[in-house]
């Protein structure tokens, strides 16, 4: 099984995160492969969108594998989050529009995912948000992520918290643009992307250019802060002892 699926539809390219048995949890092997998927999609001139699902019925993902970054030391945590960033500047990259069909569960790195995305469609009963602090890890690039979308307010109660919210709750603060019955998901976000696809494909790259531009210096920004600072987090053993409690409940429920 390849982490990433890609199927293409006329000029609409459709990816999959493709973990389903781990509910598409990102690991090495998916950030690379998402990486190298998206930058070829954005050089490829018959390609004039791109939308991002998840395999399976249950996540669209459900953020980091928590058994590969329990593994991690503070010597890994360069090279983890510049990977890291490097998977959501891909998303950032593109000069197509980009849409996140949220199928389920968008948690942690599948939220940011969806937040790097031009759009996002959701349905009413998903659960999606920024869990990072629950599992012992500061909440840095996804709050600044947050901070484009949503008021200081409301970053704070969920970067803080880790509480997840309803697709409902995320369309009523700006969170999902389409909110749609679960099972209308992958088709509103196919037929957004259609409907993108018909406009002026310079246009549209000039203005997601223009979006780079004014939050580039930002979202470099929060990646220095975060190695920062989670290299803190790791030196103090709380990331890999949430992680451990947390794998282990898993492991007794499952």
């Amino acid at each position: 099984m390849h982490e990433i699926e890609l199927d293409r539809h006329d000029d609409i390219a459709l990816v999959r995160l493709n973990r389903p048995d781990s509910l598409n949890s990102v690991n090495r092997a998916m950030r690379e492969a998402l990486i190298a998927t998206l930058n070829a999609l954005g050089a490829e001139a018959g390609v004039r969108g791109v939308v991002i699902t998840g395999a399976g019925e249950r996540a669209f993902c459900s953020g980091q594998d928590l058994a590969e970054t329990m593994q991690y030391t503070i010597d890994d945590v360069d090279d983890w989050l510049t990977r890291q960033h490097a998977m959501y500047q891909a998303v950032r990259d593109l000069d197509k529009p980009c849409i996140a069909a949220w199928n389920g569960v968008a948690a942690g790195a599948g939220y940011q995912i969806g937040l790097c995305a031009d759009l996002r469609v959701g349905y009413p009963e998903m659960k999606l948000g920024q869990p990072e602090i629950r599992a012992g890890l500061a909440s840095i690039v996804g709050s600044w992520l947050m901070t484009q979308h949503l008021p200081l307010s409301l970053n704070q109660q969920l970067s803080i918290s880790g509480e997840l919210i309803t697709g409902q709750r995320a369309y009523e603060i700006g969170l999902i643009n389409y909110l749609v019955p679960r099972e209308q998901v992958l088709d509103r976000a196919m037929s957004v992307a259609h409907e993108l696809a018909k406009l002026g494909t310079t246009a549209l790259r000039l203005t997601k250019q223009r979006f780079r531009e004014l939050t580039q210096p930002g979202f470099d920004a929060a990646l220095a802060s975060a190695k920062q600072m989670q290299k803190e987090a790791y030196r103090s053993g709380e990331p890999q002892a949430a992680m451990k409690k947390f794998l282990e409940a898993k492991g007794k429920k499952g």
